[in-house]
């Protein structure tokens, strides 16, 4: 399935994540407020069960976002540990 950025179930997932990080980048000692993307932490295309859930979501700058791609997995548990918090 492809993602749809405009498909209102998606859009409001987003905002949730970013209203719960309080519009931050949650990368360690990076705290940005522009350029924000909600980020799944399990991965959209191998985890469709948890697309939509608030807790796979975690809020990234552009610049972080960027700097994990293709590493994801190896954030995967930092990630899941700033949300349980």
């Amino acid at each position: 399935m492809k993602r749809n950025y405009n498909d209102p179930v998606y859009a409001k997932w987003r905002l949730m994540v970013y209203k719960r990080d309080k519009f931050t980048c949650q990368m360690p000692n990076c705290k940005c407020k522009n350029n924000l993307q909600a980020h799944h932490i399990k991965k959209w295309s191998t985890a469709s069960i948890l697309r939509y859930d608030i807790n796979n979501g975690i809020t990234l700058c552009r610049k972080c976002h960027k700097e994990i791609n293709g590493h994801e997995e190896q954030y995967e548990s930092l990630f899941l540990e700033f949300i349980r918090n």
